[in-house]
């Protein structure tokens, strides 16, 4: 099933193009709409189309600007173009951009199926090359030579021990030849959208499909291994091998090769891209210090201007010190916040947060990951003390993005920001509810007491101590529950009591006022008279069967 896109500024084409286009025909799935130029490119950006159909004039952004974009930043994509102009620049810029077909305003039910089967041929096409392309290397390779990449591991965790291990190196071209090594570290951005999407879920097929294309390629003097790292799925650590040549030939060869490999995952998977490559070492040994290196330099790719796939070859050795918001540190305000049943608030700290993030100079993809899994670890510490943990983790130990039902992709810092607004959501949706609970279960305790002790010096202290909140707050909380202030409530209950001991004529007024907690009478009969506009004798005297 595909998706299709229309950006045009005139109501009435986008409908007639929904009604002529044989949708379902031609396994449509979805049609979405935008405005604009400037509109469409937004969701673009946003959310995967298999095939986009631009008018050429429109206001913000015309088609022709949009078509240049979408070619730097969305090769793959088809696009068909519509003008009411029969301008040569138009159908210049559209056969520059490689668009599938070019239609004329009017458009007709005919010319517009037509070009609508064309580009869903060239879409069947390429998902039967991508289908060829993994069935065709599972058959050729299997697995990969786990022996190797355990070697690699060992060396790159500083864990491998040379003269235990002597006999395998010239497994990995250590034996003594004149070879040099460069470590890749590839990230997919999008990876759990192209499982998903593309590998029904199969998270091996996936990583065999992707590990095929970095090892492809090579020839006997420069060769790729590549494999899954075992500390993040999303990433692929390559190990790159040139033998003989010089230091500066290895390390072109690793950047092109990771540039390219970028590109065909691309082109084939969809699947986009951030890498950073290490730089080039004579000794095996010092592969863990490439990695390092390839490490560093991923980490320090920048997401506010991140577009597409990247490749970084270096680190910055004297990285600018940048005054980088802290999550922590508005920790204890969200906390504070979520306790007091106070969402909005909580969720304009996060805000603030990402808009100061935004504002700084860069925000890089390491810090991206350190600020998820510090906001992750936060909210759950705070879940679990107010034992108000989400459903999809209470009965297990797995709290990753996975196990809450996050998709943690993001290839933007809005997609970041996106993921960071998920993983509030579950714990504060679950936290609002708990902390509802049991303040509903506090006043009800403070009710229930007052009751039975309203014959008692009752102080507001005595609950504030109990229950750990502020007198303001349970006072506030207490009238939006009963409609009344504590004291007010206590008053009341001693008042109803007064009526109902009054009504019995063998009880002295003064007995009266010390069964209700006053020990003097004189105050009794002021407060009661303050209620109810009259002394206890005189609606003593009101009461049926009295003499008056």
């Amino acid at each position: 099933m595909y998706r299709v896109l229309i950006i045009d500024d005139e109501e009435p084409l986008r409908e007639a193009i929904h009604i002529l286009g044989d949708w379902e025909g031609l396994g449509v799935s979805e049609v979405r709409e935008a405005t604009d130029g400037k509109a469409g490119l937004e969701l673009l950006r946003r959310e995967r189309f298999d095939l986009v159909l631009v008018d050429m004039k429109m206001p913000e952004l015309s088609g022709a600007e949009l078509l240049q974009i979408a070619e730097q930043e969305f090769p793959d994509l088809l696009l068909i173009v519509i003008s009411g102009y029969n301008d040569f620049e138009y159908t210049r810029q559209a056969i520059r951009s490689k668009v599938v077909d070019y239609l004329l305003k009017p458009v007709n039910r005919t010319d517009l199926n037509h070009a609508l089967r064309k580009a869903v041929g060239v879409l069947e096409a390429k998902r039967k090359r991508e289908s060829e392309f993994i069935s065709r290397n599972i058959t050729l390779n299997m697995s990969l030579p786990k022996l190797k990449e355990k070697m690699y591991l060992s060396i790159i965790d500083r864990s491998f021990k040379t003269q235990s291990n002597e006999a395998f190196l010239p497994l990995i071209g250590a034996d003594g030849a004149a070879s040099y090594f460069a470590v890749g570290l590839l990230r997919m951005l999008n990876l759990e959208q192209v499982r998903k999407e593309r590998f029904h879920g199969d998270r091996d097929l996936l990583h065999f499909a992707v590990t095929n294309v970095m090892n492809e390629n090579t020839d006997g003097q420069f060769e790729s291994f590549s494999f899954a790292s075992p500390k993040g799925e999303r990433e692929f650590i390559a190990i790159f091998t040139m033998k003989g040549g010089y230091e500066a030939d290895a390390a072109f060869l690793s950047l092109h090769h990771m540039k390219k490999a970028a590109s065909t995952l691309k082109e084939l998977f969809g699947i986009i891209c951030a890498g950073g490559i290490g730089e080039p070492c004579s000794d095996s040994l010092s592969i863990a210090a490439s990695y390092e290196q390839a490490k560093a330099s991923l980490d320090t790719i920048d997401l506010l201007s991140l577009r597409g796939c990247l490749i970084v070859q270096g680190i910055v050795m004297n990285p600018v010190v940048k005054d980088i918001p802290s999550l922590t540190g508005r920790m204890p305000q969200i906390r504070s916040a979520l306790e007091g049943g106070n969402v909005n608030h909580a969720r304009s700290i996060l805000s603030e947060f990402i808009r100061k993030c935004q504002e700084t100079e860069g925000f890089t993809l390491g810090e991206a990951d350190r600020t998820l899994q510090g906001f992750l670890l936060l909210l759950g510490e705070i879940a679990a003390q107010l034992n108000a943990m989400p459903p999809q983790i209470r009965s297990g130990k797995d709290s990753s993005l996975a196990a809450l039902g996050i998709l943690s992709d993001f290839s933007s810092f809005e997609q970041f920001a996106g993921v960071l607004n998920d993983i509030f959501d579950r714990y504060a949706g679950e936290i609002s509810r708990t902390v509802a609970g049991d303040r509903s279960s506090v006043l009800e305790n403070i009710k229930a007491y007052i009751d039975n002790h309203y014959f008692e010096d009752i102080k507001i202290s005595m609950f504030t101590e109990q229950y750990f909140l502020s007198r303001e707050y349970l006072m506030k909380l207490f009238k939006g529950q009963y409609g009344y202030g504590i004291h007010e409530y206590v008053q009341k209950v001693r008042m109803d009591k007064a009526k109902a001991l009054l009504r019995d004529p063998a009880l002295k007024i003064q007995d009266i006022s010390e069964m209700l907690g006053y020990k003097d009478k004189n105050y009794f009969s002021k407060a009661f008279r303050n209620y109810y506009d009259c002394s206890p004798s005189e609606f003593r005297l009101q009461l049926p069967g009295v003499e008056k």
